[in-house]
């Protein structure tokens, strides 16, 4: 009962889309209607800045963070990474927004990866960072970060819980990043500048 109840409680987390919440509070807009059209962070600096930007990603993460480690440590590292999942799969597809397209669940997944396997999640820290500095694409950030998270967490020796979290999430991310890496290959990708920016309508 204690696992499932985790697991409901996880996915019910991530439904929450403080990336279309916090605008629509403090700006009274829908993000949706503005850049890449996602309730994601990096949209949301994007369109509103870092003042909006950093309490969504703080809140996307903790949304992933917290029924992860909530299951790890109440029941079992599998009960937290299915817990993370269902925290993930409530990002990309929100109960509060009807189900509706959400985030890309990068900061989620991150907030996931933190709880049920903290080395991995903090060298994939770096190559995130690593990798923006080089290019100024969160794209390109998030789908290297992705491709490499299987083979950290094979690296640093976790359990197959833990690795089989790692793949589906890689692939998962990937694939929703699959306009992302469109606009790349037509060279109409967005670059972070750094200073707000309010993108033409989607």
């Amino acid at each position: 009962m204690t696992f499932a109840l985790i697991v409901v409680a996880g996915y019910l987390a991530g439904s929450c889309p403080w990336g279309y919440w916090l605008p629509r509070i403090f700006r009274g807009e829908d993000v949706r209607r503005h850049g890449s059209g996602s309730i994601g962070a990096s949209n949301v600096w994007r369109t509103y800045g870092r003042s909006l930007a950093l309490p969504v990603l703080a809140l996307d993460f903790l949304k992933g963070f917290a029924p992860a480690l909530a299951g790890v440590l109440l029941v079992s590292h599998l009960c937290g990474i299915i817990a993370g999942a269902a925290a993930m799969a409530g990002h990309a597809r929100p109960l509060y927004l009807r189900f509706e397209r959400g985030g890309k669940m990068v900061a989620t997944a991150g907030g996931v990866l933190f709880a049920v396997a903290v080395w991995a999640a903090l060298a994939l820290g770096v190559i995130w960072i690593a990798t923006f500095v080089l290019t100024r694409y969160t794209s390109v950030a998030s789908v290297v970060s992705a491709v490499a998270l299987p083979a950290l967490a094979v690296a640093f020796g976790y359990p197959w819980p833990v690795i089989a979290y790692a793949a589906v999430s890689a692939a998962s991310i990937v694939f929703l990043h699959r306009a992302n890496l469109r606009r790349l290959r037509e060279g109409t990708e967005n670059r972070f500048s750094g200073l707000r920016r309010r993108p033409a309508r989607a």
